[in-house]
């Protein structure tokens, strides 16, 4: 090679360097205008630049520096990831928080009702109480009216056995007159003693109705000490009944300062959530824009590389390159998928009535190839229509059968069976539907290589793989949509399979 040659692909990979050089400035100023970084950041970035501006003479020092870019970047990546999680830990926990916050809620309202009712009842019965103290009130009064006349009526027999007696021993002094005439008035002693002992019986009568009388003044007396104590009793309990009332009403004051606390805690952390979904969506734009971009200068410039400079690098040059571009396209994957799962829950939801099996078409006809290339087959006659959003569901089937195009088994063609019906909650073997509504249920189920069974609910995780990279590609973050994708349309969705025999995903939603 002469040395013009050489002089010419050094001046080219110095001109190469150099707009590099004038890239990364005008990329240093466009982050600097787009976010407030600190000036220690700043003064660094110049510092970089100068040493990078030192270096520009040599490739290969300038190579790797690059590298150590590389891995800053990817550590910065990986922070950032670490911080998305977190952020994301973070929204589920506030999440759940106002979701607890909802149901105490709701509980103290109903406590509230219910101490409300008791509190009507007890007035009611607080008013029941008081006609029965005033219906017993008069009835003592009536008994001590009638125990009044009873005295009175004592007092007249007791003046009447006085007159009585009186007349008795008037009637003894008659008699001893009468004896002395015993001849005379024989006939009328006669007569005297017949009505002597016919008023002795009328005094007999009159004691023993005095005796009743007695008797029955001494149980009304009593009937009126225990109707006094039962008035004392519900004196009583009408005072205690009172003082649970203003317990009862001061429970209601506390209860409702309680709530008006909880109201508030519930705005804040609405409020708090909202800020949380705002840093989110700053955080997405982050990785839909800046974390990109040095993804795709990475692959180009080793693109560049492996084109351009082939025959100057060694096999293990070309091997490192080689995977450093692999590992950027998957750290690229990666992104894309995070950036699909945020923006779930972002979206405005539109339902609209849709046929299933438009969708399903749609993405077999995307995945015409990988079906191709694993002799697959794909069967979605029995289907119906539902209520969805589109654009969601078509993404939930699009993973859903990748997956089990990526999960066959190599020995046996693929074979996917997909299936939809309406039915009642209580006629589909899930308790976590309710019994009297109607839902969608479709059912997706392969032939491939399965799963062991305690990973049924592992594998709807974010990140969650069951096999490594190295074997199986991917993220570990479809399931994770799909599982979003069905809370979006308030469904659930549940998975099992068995090792080396296929795996089945059972999909509700409300019809």
């Amino acid at each position: 090679m002469s040395i013009n040659k050489i002089k010419n692909l050094d001046e080219d990979k110095l001109s190469i360097a150099n707009k590099e050089l004038i890239f990364q400035n005008e990329e240093k100023e466009k982050r600097a205008a787009e976010l407030s970084i600190a000036n220690t950041e700043l003064a660094f970035q110049n510092k970089e630049k100068e040493k990078r501006a030192a270096e520009l003479s040599i490739a290969n020092i300038e190579l790797a520096f690059q590298n150590e870019e590389k891995e800053k970047r990817a550590a910065e990546l990986g922070i950032a990831n670490k911080e998305l999680a977190f952020q994301n830990e973070e929204k589920e926990k506030r999440a759940g928080e106002l979701g607890i916050a909802n149901k105490e809620l709701i509980f103290q309202n109903n406590e509230k009702e219910k101490r409300a009712a008791e509190l009507s009842i007890a007035n009611r019965e607080l008013a029941f109480q008081n006609k029965e103290k005033e219906k017993r009130a008069q009835e003592l009064h009536i008994a001590n009216t009638e125990l009044l006349f009873q005295n009175e009526e004592k007092e007249k027999r007791a003046a009447e056995l006085g007159i009585a007696n009186k007349e008795l021993a008037f009637q003894n002094d008659e008699k001893e007159k009468r004896a002395a005439e015993k001849e005379k008035r024989a006939e009328e002693l006669i007569i005297a003693n017949k009505e002597l002992a016919f008023q002795n019986d009328e005094k007999e009568k009159r004691a023993a109705e005095l005796i009743i009388a007695n008797k029955e003044l001494a149980f009304q007396n009593e009937e009126k000490e225990k109707r006094a104590a039962e008035l004392i009793i519900a004196n009583k309990e009408l005072a205690f009944q009172n003082e649970e009332k203003e317990k009862r009403a001061a429970e209601l004051i506390i209860a409702n300062k309680e709530l008006a606390f909880q109201n508030e805690e519930k705005e804040k952390r609405a409020a708090e959530l909202i800020i949380a979904n705002k840093e989110l969506l700053a955080f997405t734009y982050i990785s839909s824009h800046d974390l990109q971009e040095p993804l795709r200068k990475i692959q180009t410039f080793v693109t560049i590389i492996l084109e351009n400079e082939s025959k100057n690098l060694s096999e293990k040059g070309k091997y490192n390159l080689e995977r450093m571009q692999l590992a950027a396209g998957r750290m690229q994957q990666l992104i894309d998928d995070l950036l699909a799962f945020s923006r779930i829950s972002t979206t405005e939801l539109v339902f609209e009535k849709t046929d299933l099996k438009i969708i399903i078409n749609e993405v077999k006809a995307e995945l015409k190839e990988t079906i191709q290339e694993k002799n697959a087959t794909i069967d979605a006659t029995e289907l119906c229509s539902a209520n969805i959003i589109a654009f969601q569901f078509r993404q939930l089937m699009y993973n859903l059968i990748s997956n089990a195009l990526k999960f066959s088994n190599p020995d046996v063609p693929s074979h996917i069976v997909i299936t939809g019906c309406i039915a009642k909650g209580s006629k589909l073997n899930n308790k976590k539907l309710s019994p009297d509504k109607n839902y969608c249920h479709i059912t997706v189920k392969d032939n491939g290589i399965g799963f062991e069974p305690r990973f049924n609910e592992r594998i709807f995780g974010v990140f969650q793989k069951l096999h490594g990279k190295d074997v199986y590609a991917g993220t570990g973050i479809g399931l994770a949509i799909v599982k979003k994708i069905v809370e979006n349309h308030n469904g659930t969705i549940t998975a099992n399979g068995e090792l080396n025999k296929g795996a089945q995903f059972d999909i509700y939603i409300p019809a």
